[in-house]
């Protein structure tokens, strides 16, 4: 096999990696049903409890897989980590606030354009070159992301919105700390977030003056989201995150989007308004044609 033939196999993306990404959508898109079955808690509540379960979850991983203590490794995650982590609370946040001012699809769709975050973030960070096609569907994306915020004129829901685009940005730029510390062992830094989202929701409720005790159905539902939904979505995300370029890791993992108001709509009866759906429609359009083309660009040469 020649030595260009060799660079290009190596460079092809882990199909493992791939297959940790597309199930941590799975597992994600099952979260806006458990925030819809969760009854009159706001979202710090909410993060609090479902903070502990991830990072109980995140200890067991992180000891099993190193042997070394899960304190010790987020110190070693230096910047990256800290700011990967602030990052990702600031996603928590955002995502269930949005998910309780908007519909779930709304939401869920307005997540998706963190993809087309990453890739810029990408670009001006790491400077991981965006494709021609992808600037394209950023457009596009743009157009879509435009009509499912227009379709939401109350002032409640329009601050859903913006909270749901402050969510994206927020996993865009944990995206990017995971890429700039791929050498390392960085699922510290998703432990690190649910510390600093323990210690953070937990003022602003004795700030707000809010109860830190909850119904036992409530505290369970959300320590069971920050198990089972968020915490091994976030586990498999972070592994393939090695080899997965920054443009395309959102991308894989966007099951969530299609599966999260279905599931709703399926236990709950929650419907979709249509410019939620035409919206979603071109916004999922830009997204299948970018990855349509960066797989066909990625195909890995024939074996000499």
């Amino acid at each position: 096999m020649s030595a260009t033939t060799t660079t290009s196999v190596e460079t092809f993306r882990d199909p493992h990696g791939i297959m940790f990404v597309c199930l941590s959508g799975v597992l994600w898109s099952t979260v806006g049903l458990g925030i819809r079955l969760i009854e009159d808690v706001q979202v710090w509540q909410i993060l609090f409890y479902r903070s502990f379960g991830l990072s109980a979850l995140l200890y067991v991983v992180i000891l099993f897989r190193t042997g070394e203590s899960p304190f010790k490794l987020v110190w070693l995650t230096g910047w990256a980590g800290l700011i990967g982590a602030l990052a990702l609370v600031a996603a928590y946040s955002g995502g269930i606030y949005a998910m309780q001012t908007t519909s779930v699809a709304n939401a869920m769709l307005l997540f998706a354009s963190a993809p087309f975050m990453a890739a810029i973030l990408g670009l001006i960070v790491l400077r991981e070159q965006v494709k021609p096609h992808t600037w394209g569907a950023i457009a596009v994306a743009l157009v879509g992301i435009g009509i499912m915020v227009w379709d939401e004129s109350g002032s409640t829901a329009v601050i859903g919105n913006i909270a749901a685009l402050a969510s994206a940005f927020g996993f865009a730029v944990f995206t990017i700390a995971l890429r700039w510390g791929k050498n390392g062992e960085m699922l510290p830094i998703v432990f690190l977030s649910g510390l600093l989202a323990i210690v953070i929701m937990g003022a602003i409720c004795l700030i707000l003056d809010l109860p830190l005790t909850l119904s036992q159905r409530d505290g369970a539902i959300a320590l069971t989201m920050g198990v089972f939904q968020v915490g091994a979505g976030l586990v498999l995300y972070t592994l393939g995150s090695k080899s997965v370029p920054a443009a395309e890791l959102t991308l894989l993992s966007l099951a969530e989007v299609i599966l999260g108001p279905f599931w709703v709509w399926l236990f709950l009866g929650e419907m979709i308004s249509r410019y939620t759906l035409l919206g979603g429609a071109i916004l999922l359009l830009a997204i299948a044609g970018n990855t349509a083309f960066s797989a066909r660009r990625r195909r890995p040469p024939p074996r000499i």
